[in-house]
């Protein structure tokens, strides 16, 4: 049951306005009390999934009217919210859980109605990122978030390459279905880093497993199966500080891994993964190229 309090008495909402309203992620009762405020007043709630949001507002005994507004009828109902928003009415935007437009549908919505004019206000609340980053014990300082990758492998590795030597922590979403797929994409192209891997955040069932990505991969495959959306959190990359010995070996093993690719991009990923001179690395390559099996130059 949810807790007795009164929050429908204090909020002034405004006509011709859109709030984005955050709700929670798991946690029906991590939620503002201006949240409720706004959800209880405006004329219409526009919400991604209605069954998901008829639960949250059941819990809190809050009645306003519910129209879906989700990926594929975005554009329909980006016309229809406008359309409403003119004949003066106050509509909140809610997605299944977080905050409305990060990686969740929305954007078109606010997009139009800032172009119309009207006003657009946040009302603040969970997000899974932030709520994964603060327990993660991964810098917090600076961060990339990504959301979630492209399912098609060509342009999944494209965008993972570009992040591959960002000093940031990087932070996905992922279904439970792709999990394993997306630490075993993160290792061939990143190495072994550091990880979290948050799972049912602010649920009965949360787990959050640390660890180096390994860690995390061995734990997925003890798993029968895995439940809940994903937010898997590793850490930014880190230059190392090479020996002539090491350097030599990990040009070889990069080579190795990397054979599908001309050299001239190999060397140019390498330059900027080991530190160290575009000429240095090339006349490495170069001289293993020749020792070994031929590679495109």
């Amino acid at each position: 049951m949810p807790l007795n309090v009164t929050f429908n008495q204090k909020s002034c909402i405004c006509p011709e306005t859109l709030y984005i309203v955050a709700t929670p992620i798991g946690h029906l009762e991590d939620i503002t009390i201006r949240a409720l405020n706004v959800l209880d007043q405006v004329n219409l709630i526009a919400a991604e999934d209605t069954r998901e949001t008829q639960k949250l507002l059941k819990y809190y005994h809050i009645q306003t009217p519910l129209m879906s507004c989700h990926d594929h009828n975005e554009t329909f109902c980006s016309e229809k919210l406008i359309s409403r928003l003119a004949s003066g009415q106050s509509i909140a935007l809610v997605s299944d859980a977080g905050t409305p437009t990060i990686s969740d549908p929305g954007y078109r919505v606010v997009s139009l109605a800032i172009e119309a004019n009207f006003t657009v206000i946040p009302v603040p609340g969970p997000s899974a990122a932030m709520t994964a980053l603060s327990v993660s014990g991964l810098p917090s300082d600076s961060f990339v978030f990504q959301g979630f990758l492209p399912k098609k492998t060509g342009k999944r590795e494209k965008i993972l390459k570009q992040l591959a030597f960002s000093p940031k922590t990087l932070i996905f979403y992922e279904s439970p279905k792709r999990i394993e797929n997306l630490i075993d994409s993160l290792m061939h192209l990143f190495g072994n880093r550091k990880a979290m891997l948050g799972r049912e955040l602010t649920k009965q069932y949360e787990e959050c497993i640390r660890g180096q990505l390994s860690d995390i991969k061995e734990w997925a495959s003890r798993k029968n199966t895995i439940k809940g959306e994903c937010t898997l959190l590793i850490s930014g990359y880190e230059q190392e500080s090479l020996t002539s010995e090491d350097l030599s070996k990990k040009i070889e093993d990069y080579l190795n891994n990397h054979t599908e690719q001309p050299m001239s991009q190999s060397v140019k990923e390498m330059t900027a993964l080991f530190g160290e001179s575009r000429k240095n690395i090339y006349t490495i390559a170069l001289k293993y190229h020749k020792n070994n099996n031929p590679l495109h130059l």
